[in-house]
């Protein structure tokens, strides 16, 4: 797991986010101290992804970010992009891994092999 902190480079808080997602096969935006959080990421760990996780809450700027997902989502982090594309919160991406739509998501966009 890649914890970065996206620095404070200006622009609309969701074009941010969108540029964010697509630099890695799996990003997970993430507040350090979150119980939800810690298990997206580490379910992503468990399976062998090496996510980037954003640590909104280290970031100067990460309550804008924060608050664009919640409007984008309706619902709070952990925020989790695969190939760049939105997959969800955390009700999603544990509907996905039951339901068996996780893993070959996570193949298409690189991040497992297995």
């Amino acid at each position: 797991m890649t914890t970065k902190v996206s620095g404070s480079s200006g622009g609309d808080p969701l074009e941010r986010v969108a540029r964010l997602a697509s630099e890695s096969a799996v990003v997970i935006f993430s507040l350090s101290g979150c119980c939800m959080c810690h298990a997206v990421k580490q379910l992503f760990c468990g399976m062998g992804v090496n996510p980037m996780v954003y640590e909104l809450d280290l970031d100067p700027r990460g309550k804008e970010i924060e608050r664009a997902l919640s409007r984008l989502l309706g619902s709070p982090v952990p925020v989790v992009f695969i190939g760049g594309k939105l997959i969800g919160a955390m009700d999603q991406v544990m509907a996905s891994h039951i339901n068996g739509t996780l893993v070959p998501l996570l193949k298409e966009a690189g991040a497992l092999w297995l």
